[in-house]
C-alpha cells in the first residue's frame, strides 16, 4: 500500500498537521494515563481501519508499558477480564463517539464515564475520541500506510 499523498509536502496541510500534533499534545498534560489514552487511540483507529494509527498506538502504548495481552485484546474488549470497569468505560465511549450514526453515545455509556472520570478526565476524553476520529479520516482518506511508526517520531513537529 502506497500513500495517495504526503500531507507533510502540501502546504497548508503541512501547516494544520503541525497544529494538530500541537493541540494532542495537550493531552499528554492531562490526567488521563498514557497508557489509558493509548488503548482509546488504538481502538478508534481499530474501528476506522486505519493501519497507521493502529501502528502509532499499539506502539506508543508498548513504550507506555501496556502488555502485548491487553494490546492484543482491545480490539474484542467487552469480551475479555483484563480491561477495569474504568477502562471498559473510556473504551465504550471511544466506540460509540466513533460510531455516532449509530445511534451516539449511550446514557448508560456516559453514566459509567461519568462515574469513573472526574470533569477534567471526561473534557479530555470527549476531546480525545474527537481528535483521534479526525486523525484515522485524514490517514483513511488518503491511505497512509502502518508499519513504519517509531515512538515519538512525530517530537518535531512540536513548535
Amino acid at each position: 500500500m502506497e500513500a495517495r499523498i504526503n500531507l507533510f509536502e502540501s502546504p497548508t496541510a503541512a501547516k494544520i498537521a503541525k497544529r494538530f500534533y500541537n493541540v494532542a499534545s495537550v493531552l499528554e498534560q492531562s490526567p488521563l494515563p498514557k497508557s489509558l489514552r493509548e488503548l482509546v487511540e488504538l481502538r478508534i483507529g481499530q474501528l476506522n481501519g486505519c493501519g497507521f494509527c493502529v501502528d502509532i498506538h499499539t506502539k506508543e502504548a508498548a513504550a507506555a508499558g501496556e502488555t502485548a495481552l491487553r494490546l492484543n485484546l482491545v480490539a474484542a474488549w467487552r469480551h475479555t477480564t483484563v480491561f477495569t470497569e474504568a477502562e471498559r468505560a473510556a473504551l465504550a465511549l471511544a466506540e460509540e463517539g466513533t460510531r455516532l450514526g449509530d445511534r451516539g453515545v449511550s446514557d448508560e455509556t456516559w453514566a459509567a464515564v461519568r462515574e469513573h472520570f472526574d470533569d477534567d478526565q471526561v473534557g479530555t476524553l470527549v476531546c480525545l475520541v474527537s481528535l483521534v476520529n479526525a486523525a484515522t479520516r485524514m490517514n483513511v482518506i488518503v491511505h497512509n500506510p502502518g508499519g513504519s511508526y517509531e515512538p515519538g517520531m512525530f517530537a518535531g513537529l512540536a513548535s
